[in-house]
């Protein structure tokens, strides 16, 4: 089977990956599953969560992205990150500034996150064609515990923070921004450029954690939205119904996926958070977000059916909402726009 651009598919993470973790030990807490964002591990004293991405579909804000992307997946655990190492690859022919700018940038974010870089890698690699950055993040479980995907049940609310296709949105206003400016003027590839300043869920994450009633959390990054509500599918055994008329989108991500053609459920969404939450809990935790500044709203809802994934049209109609096969930013970046 030919692989498509981006994350590998779930069936093949469990016929292949998850196969080969190496020893098996006791003090691994919770491993690598389908659908779940960071590892739990003991040391025995203390919890750590423990999560690491990389980040290739960009080439603007790559450093920034990799810190934000990396520590946002601590986040949903409800858990603070603390530390990152950082791997950075960049293409033969490479300078020095360069790479000052990616670790400028990495370091901006590990900054405004109160987190430390404490390691890692750097190095000019055979073969690519732009830089690969790889950010592993770590923090430690605090008293209140932590959550994970698995924990979503039937009858919970979905609440989705600010709006989808952020992250997407910020990559083809930089990394295309030619292009969009003919068409749309520098103005607005300013302003869909800045969507970078949103990437991270740490915010909302903590509030939404704190206040109480949280059951998972989940960032949908590769495949968008879409791919983000099947993932939390996968990992607790659920279905979901989603209302196409709940999904906040800014004007800036609706213009630049027309211009693409491409669907912003299935853009990559860093900087929207997935919440399920008790039912009885979901409006409350809206409020205390929206007193912090963080716009959110409820988007749908956990169903008992795991083969039950739709999506409530505009039009009233209901149909099956599929997952993605790859993430739309794929498509986008290969099309030769003028």
């Amino acid at each position: 089977m030919i692989l498509p651009p981006g994350k590998i598919p779930p069936e093949i993470l469990e016929k292949t990956v998850f196969k080969f973790l190496g020893a098996t030990r006791s003090d691994v807490i919770f491993g690598p599953s389908k659908g779940e964002d960071a590892s739990i591990v003991s040391d025995g004293c203390k919890l750590l969560a423990l999560h690491g991405d990389p980040i290739s579909g960009a080439s603007e804000k790559i450093g920034w992205i990799a810190m934000n992307v990396a520590t946002n997946d601590i986040a949903t655990r409800g858990v603070r990150p603390r530390w990152t190492l950082a791997c950075i690859m960049l293409p033969e022919g490479s300078d020095e500034g360069l790479l000052e700018r990616i670790c400028r940038e990495m370091s901006a974010a590990a900054e405004k996150l109160d987190v430390s870089i404490v390691g890692g890698h750097s190095e000019v690699t055979p073969g690519l064609n732009h830089p690969l950055v790889i950010v592993f993040a770590m923090g430690v479980v605090e008293d209140r515990g932590y959550v994970t995907c698995s924990g979503a049940t039937p009858g919970s609310k979905i609440i989705l923070s600010k709006s989808i296709g952020i992250e997407g949105t910020a990559i083809l206003a930089s990394d295309r921004n030619k292009p969009l400016a003919s068409r749309f003027g520098h103005e607005f590839v300013r302003r869909a450029a800045k969507y970078f300043d949103q990437l991270s869920v740490l915010k909302e994450a903590m509030i939404a954690f704190e206040f109480g009633g949280v059951q998972a959390m989940h960032d949908p990054t590769e495949g968008g939205v879409s791919n983000g509500l099947h993932e939390v599918a996968d990992a607790s055994g659920t279905g979901f119904r989603v209302y196409e008329d709940a999904l906040a989108i800014s004007q800036e991500t609706i213009d630049v996926c027309r211009f693409f053609e491409i669907d912003p459920l299935n853009l990559i969404s860093s900087g929207s958070l997935l919440i399920v939450a008790e039912q009885d809990q979901a409006v409350k935790i809206i409020s205390q977000l929206r007193e912090n500044e963080v716009d959110a709203s409820i988007i749908g809802e956990v169903l008992a059916d795991a083969e039950c994934r739709i999506i409530a049209r505009r039009d009233g109609s209901t149909e099956p909402l599929p997952r993605p096969r790859s993430d739309e930013l794929w498509m986008a970046l290969k099309k030769d726009v003028i």
